[in-house]
């Protein structure tokens, strides 16, 4: 049997070196568009490459899979994150966790990941063809034929997709007709602001941080990044990732509503009005919550039209609800979108309602089958974008080496 392996990256590479060791009969070839394969991979993580998380402190999986967290369910079971360490340990790979739970290599470098895939898809007899663009896939009598930028073409029995972050377009012209394509948009970038005063703050962390979108019920909680364009940080990359296609139809423009605490209103009144009493005498610069920068607590005040100057005996209660009403929903206007480093995400892809989740083969083109980015399956930050990779990679490599 002749395997056909679209994209070299993460899934694809996973999957050809676990589908030739259960059947090293298979004759696998893996195509890629680029220079080299797992090109994002060694960039994942700054280049230390967060393979993938603990899941212990994750609670429902809709919370990381905002997209695809049913499938991911029953996937995990399958191949969950122990299974792929210990893969990669029996490779000599070691690994740390961080109290986040996100999980990196021992030795900090993404490319000891790509190095064991390339090694063990050379050891396999895996072919891998970099610069070589795959156009079109057109099933034929129960095989198929790829057909290739350069005009070539070769023949495969069976065909993985692997090819993340590619456009609905180029999916639309690569895959059969009956193959359902979810438009593609990016899921994880920052938020541009149009506020000089909170850009000022560039550089100020908020440890406790909740975001939402203004009318709509997105939530995020986190660590919050104030940036010279607007916001960054875990909080507000969720919030991307949970709102990514309702941002996308309003052309990246939405009220953001921050609570700089994470506390809920009537906790911040009271703790307020507890230290105002407390310290009668002091000015309400001096008296801010726990986990406020001065600087980010002068700013407050500012917006909530209170002088940083004023005694705290002097505080009213209109001054109190304004100062209140500031910490827990400051409102900003989003007025674009940043990408987030290296970590380009989409979502959208070949549609689940396409596949078989069981095997992740196409319902209308046997043979056909999916793994990685290419399906709409995507995730917050932490790892869990890397894993839905492995995990649809190997259940794709279960499904055809049966």
């Amino acid at each position: 049997m002749r395997v056909a392996v679209i994209g070299a990256g993460a899934a694809g590479c996973f999957f050809a070196a676990e589908a030739k060791r259960r059947a090293p009969d298979i004759e696998m070839t893996v195509y890629e568009a680029g220079r080299k394969p797992m090109a994002k991979l060694a960039l994942t993580g700054g280049g230390r490459c967060n393979i993938t998380n603990t899941f212990e402190s994750v609670g429902s999986l809709p919370k990381v899979y905002p997209r695809g967290d049913k499938f991911m369910k029953r996937a995990l079971k399958r191949f969950g994150s122990r299974d792929l360490l210990q893969w990669f340990e029996a490779e000599g790979v070691r690994f740390v966790s961080q109290p986040d739970g996100c999980v990196f290599p021992e030795s900090q470098d993404a490319m000891q990941i790509v190095r064991t895939l390339e090694r063990l898809m050379r050891r396999s007899g895996v072919e891998l063809c970099c610069g070589r663009r795959v156009l079109k896939i057109v099933p034929k009598n129960g095989t198929f034929v790829l057909e290739f930028a350069d005009g070539s073409r070769e023949n495969a029995d069976r065909v993985v997709l692997a090819a993340g972050g590619s456009s609905t377009d180029f999916l639309n012209r690569l895959l059969p007709e009956c193959v359902e394509v979810v438009p593609a948009v990016p899921s994880l970038f920052t938020f541009k602001i149009d506020d000089a005063g909170l850009r000022s703050l560039m550089g100020t962390v908020v440890q406790h941080a909740a975001m939402s979108l203004e009318g709509t019920s997105f939530r995020s909680e986190g660590v919050l990044l104030l940036t010279d364009w607007g916001v960054s940080g875990p909080a507000t990359l969720k919030l991307s990732s949970y709102a990514a296609r309702y941002l996308s139809e309003h052309a990246y423009e939405a009220g953001l509503l921050i609570n700089w605490t994470g506390l809920p209103e009537t906790e911040l009144r009271e703790r307020l009005l507890s230290a105002c009493a407390a310290n009668p005498r002091r000015q309400l610069g001096g008296v801010r919550p726990d986990g406020v920068t001065e600087r980010l607590w002068h700013h407050l005040l500012g917006r909530a039209g209170v002088k940083p100057e004023l005694r705290c005996a002097e505080l009213g209660a209109r001054g109190a609800n304004r100062i209140v009403n500031t910490l827990s929903a400051d409102r900003y206007r989003i007025c674009g979108r940043a990408a987030f480093k290296e970590e380009f995400v989409t979502c959208g892809g070949v549609s689940l309602s396409s596949v078989n989740l069981g095997t992740l083969e196409c319902r209308g083109v046997p043979g056909l089958y999916f793994a990685g980015e290419v399906l709409d399956i995507d995730a917050v930050t932490g790892g869990f974008n890397l894993q839905a990779a492995w995990s649809s990679a190997y259940v794709v490599a279960e499904a055809i080496s049966a």
